[in-house]
């Protein structure tokens, strides 16, 4: 019973990234890409890479070498195998402590299958021993680390996004409106966009340079048709494409990013674009 006093431990159980850390504390212990890397190759030489999993820090300095999987799709684990060494990895590597003596808080997405949850339960109880756990929905947390227990939280993540209603530190269940559509959406609307430009990126590896991309350059435009007018005023013009930008690939090349920047985003505003039927994003806020 002692362990129920300890300093519980924060699991943010994110489909892009993964956070965790003590209770209490600002800012936390770890934050990296949720996903597994596998290598593509068969070690055949000394030196080679070590190890058959990788994850966390290690795993995004060797993604051209690995092939890379999220376990967490639109808020759902889809590989509890995999979702499992993440949680091993944050005990052992990046937290350094027994799970045994800590509670713990997991957050998740709302409106998630009654399964997901229950069978998170059960790693963590008979795999990890925890002495106790409990789940809330990361939208709530948001708003309680704003200082405040009433208001609406729009959270946008990697897979899925939500607007939630919270009234004196409760959702509203019936209130909450969810969309499988997000960051991750982006990345691969921009990925076709890149394509479409002559630039190639398949593997999994490549998927995470458009992630970077995406999170570097990209940008929401207040008034797309407006903004499409002017990219295309300013290509035809000498001197045009004032707002493209260049970023560097890790083979030195340099890679010119046009309208592209705003095209992709559009995809969480209408979801059609990217063959998509669920509501946008400003639309689950005032439904």
């Amino acid at each position: 019973m002692a362990d129920l006093h300890n300093t519980p431990i924060v699991i943010d159980n994110g489909s892009g990234t993964i956070r965790a850390g003590y209770a209490g504390e600002d800012l936390p212990k770890c934050f990296f890409p949720s996903f597994v890397g596998r290598p593509k190759h068969l070690r055949v030489l000394a030196g080679g890479l070590e190890g058959d999993v990788f994850i966390g820090n290690r795993a995004q300095e060797l993604r051209g070498l690995l092939k890379i999987k999220y376990p967490l799709e639109h808020g759902i684990v889809t590989d509890w195998d995999d979702m499992e060494r993440i949680w091993q990895y944050i005990y052992t590597d990046e937290l350094k402590t027994l799970s045994e003596e800590h509670p713990v808080l997991l957050t998740e997405a709302p409106l998630n299958p009654r399964q997901n949850r229950d069978t998170a339960a059960q790693i963590l109880f008979e795999t990890f021993n925890v002495p106790a756990l409990y789940t809330s929905i990361q939208a709530v947390l948001s708003l309680y680390a704003s200082g405040r227990t009433t208001g609406i939280v729009l959270d946008a993540g990697d897979g899925v996004s939500h607007a939630v209603p919270v009234y004196e530190g409760f959702a509203i269940p019936s209130s909450i409106r969810r969309i499988d559509v997000a960051g991750r959406d982006v990345t691969e609307h921009l990925q076709t966009l890149l394509r479409k430009q002559g630039s190639v990126f398949h593997t999994s590896a490549e998927k995470e340079i458009v992630k970077n991309i995406k999170e570097k350059t990209s940008y929401i435009a207040l008034d797309p048709k407006k903004e499409e007018k002017e990219w295309m005023s300013s290509a035809a013009g000498r001197g045009g494409e004032s707002k493209a930008v260049e970023y560097p690939l890790p083979d030195g090349q340099k890679l010119r990013i046009g309208p592209e920047r705003f095209r992709a985003p559009e995809s969480v505003f209408d979801p059609e674009i990217v063959g998509s039927e669920w509501p946008g994003l400003h639309q689950i806020v005032v439904d």
